[in-house]
């Protein structure tokens, strides 16, 4: 009995330690130093101990690029915030270019947050992680602020896949009656779909997240609720 007592006991020790230990290995590196430079509306390098530099890349936001619309005003409105302050950095990972991923706080003020709350960004959809995140991009776009002043505003993701996609998308849309041959064609958004089925085929089959602006998954809301009440 007494055997079995002390290995029931040591069990319990061994688990309370394993959970401690993974407790302490899920804590997040944090970073501080000083911003030395602001290179777009979600990238800083960040100066460590005045002697070591850190690409920083804002985790979860996605910036206008440098050469596109509003993205001059993302980068000021960042650095606004953050050019030549101290801050500290939740790292949440290292991308594919050897960056470093994560938010940014000053103080208590989390600065990718304030980016989206200013309509200088949007959620990065695949890479999300708090989905509360949605909510703020939401009411930026409802407000007009920022990025979301322009009607139809490219994502980056797209635009870095060709900056004059969404001009030419007009132009160049699948011919009535062919919407759904199985290719992705030219269209760009909720104005140039002719069924919420078309919609829901170019955001799942051809990666246009710009038509499921609050990312539920639906494409074009709209379009596919006037459709529902037509029917």
């Amino acid at each position: 009995m007494r055997f079995a007592f002390n290995r029931c006991y040591l069990q319990s020790w061994l688990a309370i330690l394993l959970l401690l230990s993974g407790a302490v290995q899920a804590a997040p590196e944090i970073l501080t130093g000083k911003v030395v430079s602001v290179h777009d509306g979600d990238t800083i390098t960040l100066l460590i101990e005045g002697k070591k530099t850190f690409r920083i890349r804002l985790a979860q936001i996605d910036a206008p690029e440098t050469g596109q619309a509003y993205g001059e005003r993302s980068r000021d409105n960042l650095a606004g915030k953050v050019a030549g302050q101290s801050l500290r950095v939740e790292v949440s990972a290292t991308d594919r270019y050897g960056r470093t991923v994560g938010t940014l706080f000053l103080g208590q003020r989390d600065i990718n947050r304030e980016q989206l709350a200013d309509g200088m960004a949007w959620v990065y959809r695949q890479y999300l992680k708090d989905k509360s995140l949605l909510e703020i991009e939401r009411s930026a776009r409802e407000r007009g602020l920022g990025l979301w002043a322009d009607p139809h505003p490219i994502p980056p993701w797209e635009f870095r896949h060709g900056p004059s996609a969404g001009h030419k998308a007009s132009e160049e849309a699948i011919p009535a009656g062919h919407e759904h041959d199985g290719n992705c064609g030219s269209k760009r958004f909720c104005r140039e779909m002719v069924s919420c089925a078309e919609a829901q085929f170019y955001l799942k089959q051809c990666g246009l997240e710009r038509l499921d602006g609050d990312g539920n998954g639906i494409a074009c809301e709209k379009l596919c609720a006037d459709e529902k009440q037509q029917h």
